[in-house]
């Protein structure tokens, strides 16, 4: 199947993933899939004349069957998706899990099993936050473990708003297991592989702030957690991470939209853009 795809990244990040784009761009290669990178700054993206537009170097080119956006942006989804362009990942999907407070909304229909969380807006300054101290705050848009805090008691969280000028966060709950978590990977419907993290210098457990990582093999029970969400969305590639309880039980954290693989890779001989390069050639030919 003869198919153009554009891999949309912002400049800035496109050098830190050298690596993956030139992997991704191979395994679409081998499945005979023209897969070009585009820097986000590259586009323009409106309406003109009452018609939606996407220039590409400020010209209309042709556009591409398929897009993977991997940068966080739903209205690039939204507007593409009108332009009759196939997404990865969607914008329901995008708009939904690029924004903590939507996906805890989402997950609690569900009913996941999660820490007591709070939506907190900026400027809606509480008397009474009905969780004690010490807590996590998480500015509601941040990713890869930016913009999360642990909080001890009000003069660090009054600091915290200060130097942190955000309008929506989410509070959360912190009776979990320091500097652990899980991380599950998912392309479509099939459950690919988990890791689980740990960071023993940082209540945070990301790999890019300088946890480690090793394979974890999912118990039953967890598996039939994850599958529950994975059946909920039209899911493309994601990473649904989970944090520990005290009880060792998992306790939804969030879902990364734009997930990398750097943990799976290092952990496992999982071929993950082979598995998604099939997926999307699989989601095209429904089309």
């Amino acid at each position: 199947m003869n198919l153009t795809g554009w891999l949309i990244y912002r400049r800035e990040d496109a050098k830190s993933n050298k690596a993956y784009i030139n992997w991704f761009i191979r395994e679409a290669k081998k499945k005979f899939i023209s897969l070009q990178l585009v820097y986000r700054d590259e586009l323009i993206v409106g309406i003109q004349k009452q018609k939606k537009v996407i220039y590409h170097k400020n010209y209309e080119t042709p556009l591409p069957d398929f897009a993977v956006i991997r940068t966080i942006e739903p209205i690039l989804q939204l507007h593409f998706e009108a332009c009759n362009i196939r997404v990865f990942n969607s914008y329901e999907v995008a708009s939904i899990c690029n924004n903590k407070a939507y996906t805890y909304h989402e997950l609690n229909k569900l009913n996941i099993p999660m820490v007591d969380t709070i939506y907190y807006k900026l400027d809606k300054h509480f008397e009474y936050l009905p969780l004690d101290f010490p807590f996590i705050a998480k500015q509601a848009n941040g990713r890869s473990g930016n913009e999360v805090y642990l909080i001890n008691n009000e003069i660090e969280w009054k600091r915290c708003l200060q130097n942190n000028p955000y309008e929506d966060w989410v509070i959360q709950n912190c009776s979990v297991r320091k500097g652990v978590d899980i991380r599950v990977f998912v392309i479509g419907k099939e459950i690919i592989g988990a890791v689980q993290r740990k960071n023993k210098h940082d209540f945070r457990a990301n790999f890019s702030l300088g946890g480690t990582a090793t394979w974890y093999t999912l118990q039953e029970k967890e598996i039939e957690i994850v599958q529950k969400i994975v059946n909920h969305f039209h899911f493309d590639y994601v990473g649904i991470d989970f944090l520990v309880g005290l009880n060792g039980q998992l306790l939804f954290n969030e879902i990364e939209d734009v997930v990398g693989s750097r943990t799976l890779s290092l952990v496992s001989n999982i071929n993950i853009l082979e598995k998604y390069v099939a997926h999307i050639i699989n989601e095209m030919e429904k089309r």
